[in-house]
């Protein structure tokens, strides 16, 4: 079964569509994942504006053709605290919301938070 059967495909915003991050088994699946393909994990406090300005401002500028192989996580910290204590431990960041990771072979190989998520950056850095 592949992540998208088993863990699904849950919400649309603009250009994106977000898996939904909800539980700790699923964190371990996308690390395995993460051996075939990039992922990308957006932590979002629902209750911050500067979060929200910065999903605001990643999901207006992705472009799906230019993210070919890359999947997209969202975990709403809010609901899933547990889940975000363990996106630190497991890929070794300090806990900082908003927050985007990319998984690459089991490890997080960049990290960004608050005004410094950069959809260029991600470009880059998955060159």
């Amino acid at each position: 079964m592949g992540m998208k059967e088993k863990f699904g495909i849950k919400a649309e915003n603009g250009n994106m569509k977000w898996n939904q991050l909800n539980s700790e088994q699923a964190l371990e699946a996308i690390k395995e994942h993460s051996a075939d393909k990039a992922i990308i994990i957006f932590k979002h406090s629902t209750r911050c504006p500067v979060s929200q300005m910065a999903l605001s401002w990643f999901e207006r500028s992705w472009k799906e053709e230019e993210m070919k192989g890359v999947e997209p996580y969202f975990l709403d910290l809010i609901s899933y605290r547990p889940v975000s204590g363990k996106v630190a431990e497991i890929f070794n960041v300090q806990h900082e919301s908003p927050q985007l990771l990319l998984i690459r072979n089991g490890k997080c190989t960049y990290h960004r938070s608050h005004s410094n998520i950069s959809y260029k950056e991600l470009q880059k850095e998955l060159g």
